[in-house]
C-alpha cells in the first residue's frame, strides 16, 4: 500500500511514524493505540494556508474540531494561524481551557442549548453560526442580557448532494441543518437576523457534506452562495463580508481512493466565489473555510494487538484485535473501508486473506473485511491508516472498553496528548443509591 508521505519502513520492515517504529510505540505504550504524525497535520494546515493565500486575498480557515477535539490539537491549530470551528460546550470548553483565543472561534451545531449559547456569548466567541429561528431569538435574548452584540453567520442549505454516504451528507433539501435556500427560509432568516438588536449578521455559512472526492459539489455550492449573496443585497440593502463554504473534502483511506489536492479544492472554489463576484458587480468577501478530515486524517494510524485467530475452513479467517468499534465506530456506522498492515513485517509478501474483527460482542464489530496479509500470528501489532478523523472524536466506553491512549509524535519524540483511561475512570460517575446499597448488604450476609 502507499503510504502517507511522512511515514515510512525501515529497512528492518518496520512501520515508522514522526521517527518512532510502531512496535516501540506499542511497547511503551500499549495498545490499542492512536498515533498522530505531527509534521503530517502542520503540513496539511500549511497546504491550506499556502493555497489561499495563492488564490484569493482575504481568506479565514477554521479546522473543524468535531474530526479530532483534544487541548493539543487546538495548540497546533493556534501555531498554525487556523481558527476553529466547534460544535458544543465541551469543545469550547476544550479549545479555551488550551489558551485558544475565543474571537476565532465559529460555534457551530442544529440545537445549541441557552447554557451553550450563554457560554459562547459570555466568552466573547467569534461567531456563532445561527442554524433556526428559535437560536436566532434565543441567542439575541442571551447576548441583549449581557449588554453585547453577538457576530453571526447564517447556515442554509444551498439543495446541493454530495456524492457520499447519505448520513454525511448536509447540504441537500432534506437536512436537519440550517436555512433553506430553496424554500426562502433563508431569506426570511436573513430579514429576522438583521431586525434583532443583539445581533450582527456578517455572513453566511453552509456544509455540503464529508468525504468528498469530486470538486463539482464545491463548485456548485459556492456559485449558489454568491448568487444567493447577491439577491441579500439587492432585496435588503446588506452586502454581507463573509461567505464560509465549510468544509468536506475527502482522504485517502484506500488506495484506489483520489481525493484532490488540497491546492485544486481552494482553486476551485475560489474561482467560483471569484466568477460569481464578477457577475453580480460586488466586492469580493472573506473567503471561510472549515477542512477538519483533510488536515487530520491521513496523520492517525491506529495500532492493534492481534489476539484470537479463528479459521472458518473454505468462508474465511478472522483476526481479533484488542480494539473496534469502541475506538473505530465507522465502519459499523458507514461501511467505511481501510487499510492496514503488519507494522514490524511491513515488506513481507501477503500469504493470504484476513477479516479484521473487535473484540466487542457485536457481530457487526469487523474493522477491515477481506485484506491479504503476511501470515498473521498472536501477538503481531497491526497498523490501521488513516484513523486520525472521527476515531477518538466518536469512541465509547461500550462493553465498558476504556478509551485508548493518544500519542503524538514528531522527530523521535512521542507524548501522550490523551492518557489511556483506566477502570477506575470507568465508574468515576457511577452511583449506587443508598437503598440498592441496603439490599446488596442483605444479599451479602445471606450467601455469607
Amino acid at each position: 500500500m502507499v503510504l502517507p508521505e511522512t511515514m515510512a519502513v525501515n529497512a528492518l520492515g518496520e512501520l515508522v511514524i514522526g521517527g518512532e517504529t510502531a512496535g516501540d510505540l506499542a511497547r511503551r505504550f500499549g495498545t490499542p493505540l492512536l498515533v498522530y504524525d505531527e509534521e503530517l497535520i502542520r503540513k496539511r494546515c500549511r497546504e491550506y494556508m499556502t493555497a489561499l493565500a495563492r488564490s484569493y486575498p482575504r481568506f479565514f480557515v477554521a479546522f473543524a474540531g468535531k474530526a479530532f477535539m483534544t487541548q493539543a490539537t487546538a495548540v497546533i491549530m493556534a501555531q498554525e494561524g487556523l481558527g476553529l470551528d466547534l460544535v458544543s460546550g465541551g469543545e469550547i470548553y476544550t479549545a479555551l481551557k488550551a489558551g485558544f483565543s475565543p474571537d476565532r472561534i465559529q460555534f457551530n451545531g442544529n440545537n445549541k442549548s441557552d447554557h451553550e449559547l450563554s457560554m459562547a456569548v459570555k466568552a466573547g466567541i467569534g461567531r456563532v453560526i445561527a442554524d433556526g429561528f428559535q437560536e436566532l431569538y434565543a441567542l439575541d435574548e442571551i447576548a441583549r442580557a449581557h449588554g453585547v452584540v453577538q457576530d453571526i453567520l447564517l447556515r442554509v442549505t444551498p439543495g446541493v448532494e454530495a456524492h457520499t454516504h447519505e448520513y454525511t451528507q448536509t447540504g441537500q433539501e432534506d437536512s436537519k441543518f440550517g436555512f433553506s435556500v430553496g424554500d426562502g427560509s433563508a431569506l426570511e432568516a436573513v430579514a429576522q437576523a438583521l431586525s434583532l438588536p443583539g445581533l450582527s449578521l456578517r455572513g453566511i455559512h453552509c456544509h455540503v457534506g464529508s468525504q468528498v472526492l469530486d470538486l463539482s459539489p464545491f463548485r456548485l455550492a459556492a456559485a449558489i452562495m454568491m448568487d444567493f449573496r447577491a439577491r441579500i443585497y439587492q432585496e435588503t440593502g446588506a452586502l454581507l463580508d463573509e461567505v464560509n463554504l465549510g468544509g468536506g473534502l475527502g482522504i485517502r483511506y484506500q488506495d484506489c481512493d483520489a481525493p484532490p489536492r488540497i491546492q485544486d479544492y481552494v482553486d476551485a472554489v475560489s474561482q467560483a466565489v471569484r466568477e460569481a463576484c464578477r457577475r453580480h458587480s460586488l466586492p469580493l468577501p472573506v473567503l471561510q473555510l472549515e477542512p477538519g478530515r483533510s488536515v487530520v486524517g491521513e496523520a492517525g494510524v491506529t495500532l492493534y494487538t492481534v489476539g484470537t485467530i479463528k479459521e472458518i475452513p473454505g468462508l474465511r479467517t478472522y483476526v481479533s484485535v484488542d480494539g473496534g468499534m469502541t475506538d473505530n465506530p465507522r465502519p459499523a456506522l458507514y461501511g467505511a473501508r481501510y487499510s492496514a498492515i503488519l507494522a514490524q513485517r511491513a515488506k513481507e509478501d501477503p500469504a493470504r486473506q484476513y477479516t479484521i474483527a473487535g473484540r466487542c460482542c457485536e457481530s457487526g464489530d469487523v474493522l477491515i473485511w477481506d485484506i491479504d496479509l503476511p501470515e498473521v500470528t498472536r501477538g503481531d501489532i497491526l497498523a490501521v491508516f488513516s484513523t486520525g478523523a472521527y476515531h477518538y472524536s466518536m469512541a465509547s466506553n461500550y462493553n465498558r472498553c476504556p478509551k485508548p491512549t493518544v500519542v503524538l509524535v514528531s522527530q523521535g519524540m512521542a507524548d501522550p496528548i490523551v492518557e489511556r483511561e483506566t477502570y477506575e475512570d470507568l465508574v468515576a460517575k457511577d452511583r449506587i443509591p443508598a437503598r440498592l446499597r441496603k439490599g446488596v448488604e442483605a444479599t451479602g450476609r445471606a450467601c455469607s
